[in-house]
């Protein structure tokens, strides 16, 4: 009964680290997979801001925007902005005049 509790406990082990190392590969793999989003849509916003004359919080808006109109992934805008499947000239721009409008009734007088 001991040696049988003893292997039990050593299974019980070896399942509770395999499972540990699973869930950091997982969690590797995500965080790799965000930071590599991350630099395309930082990548795309310079694309977007160099191609329209804007700044880059403009320009990610005007992503943002895009990716909610058309119902896509950000990440997938960004990387067809970078490949050159989609031109920032036809990003939506709808958002963007609403923001400037916003920021020019802000502006002091």
């Amino acid at each position: 009964v001991t040696v049988a509790q003893g292997l039990a406990d050593i299974a019980t082990i070896a399942i509770f680290q395999y499972r540990a190392s699973v869930d950091a590969h997982v969690l590797n793999a995500q965080l790799s997979t965000a930071l590599q989003s991350r630099i395309i849509i930082e990548e795309a916003k310079g694309v977007v801001a160099q191609s329209e004359g804007c700044g880059m919080d403009v320009a990610f808006e005007r992503m943002r925007s895009h990716a909610r109109n058309h119902n896509q992934r950000l990440s997938d805008v960004a990387m067809s902005l970078v490949e050159g499947t989609l031109r920032a000239d036809g990003l939506d721009r709808s958002i963007v005049r609403n923001a400037t409008r916003a920021k020019s009734h802000d502006a002091p007088m």
